[in-house]
């Protein structure tokens, strides 16, 4: 990953992980969010079943904040991003799920905000779209 020409952050065998952050997402979700994707089983097995996590593989993550996953796509020729949280909550939550999923496995970011060129060799193809619901609050 390269920001203004400079190599940033890459990682080996592992997760690019896309993260969006929306309007009424808190840090439980954050937390929620890199639990799932620490433990979600996506990588083959030696039966070529998808039965193993990236903890499970010892893999890596490329966390990549990137507020346009909350674009409001459904009427008109132009994206909507009402619906991403402001700047400020957006990088903390984002922060709150790096410093989660560092817990448990080698995490690489991209910097929020910046113009970032990442490069993505994907052995699969495999891409899920995860998500977790606002958690309510009593």
């Amino acid at each position: 990953m390269a920001v203004d020409g400079a190599d940033i952050a890459s990682i080996g065998q592992g997760i690019l992980a896309l993260v969006g952050v929306e309007r009424g997402d808190g840090a439980a979700e954050a937390v929620r969010l890199a639990e799932r994707v620490l433990a979600y089983r996506m990588f083959a097995d030696v039966q070529g079943k998808m039965n193993l996590s990236l903890k499970d593989i010892g893999g890596e993550l490329l966390a990549v904040p990137q507020f346009t996953l909350a674009a409001d796509t459904n009427s008109g020729l132009r994206p909507s991003f009402s619906s991403a949280a402001p700047p400020a909550d957006g990088e903390t939550l984002f922060l709150k799920f790096v410093e989660k999923a560092a817990e448990a496995v080698h995490v690489a970011t991209g910097r929020f905000g910046a113009e970032m060129r990442v490069s993505l060799v994907n052995d699969g193809p495999v891409t899920f779209w995860l998500q977790v619901s606002p958690t309510k609050k009593s």
